[in-house]
């Protein structure tokens, strides 16, 4: 499992939150990927998400799919980059992972 926070750029918190709702995590969700959140920040433009894995071994492999093909690469990629200040990932240890197979995948976007 991955812990994920993003900066937005100021004023792109909100589009780049449903850019991540309605195209990215649709797509990690296809794949097998498990997506709960996001969790904006009351105060600022962060937020956090989790993303898990059904083991470490496929990690890698169901990262390369997704960053790697074409749904991701053909627009919503370099939108995403221009709405981005920063962002980073922790890995969590493979044992707590079992965590995401017993709980409900979903997106809480802007409306």
């Amino acid at each position: 499992m991955e812990i994920r926070a993003c900066r937005a750029k100021p004023s792109m918190r909100a589009p780049l939150l449903e850019l991540l709702c309605t195209r990215a995590f649709p797509i990690q969700r296809r794949l097998g990927i498990k997506i709960l959140g996001p969790f904006p920040h009351q105060d600022d433009g962060t937020f956090v998400w989790l993303r898990g894995f059904p083991d470490e071994a496929s990690r890698t492999t169901l990262k390369a799919a997704f960053y790697e093909g074409p749904d991701w690469l053909n627009d919503p990629q370099a939108q995403a980059e221009q709405m981005l200040d920063d962002y980073d990932a922790v890995v969590v240890e493979e044992g707590v992972w079992k965590l995401m197979s017993c709980r409900p995948v979903w997106c809480l976007g802007p409306r």
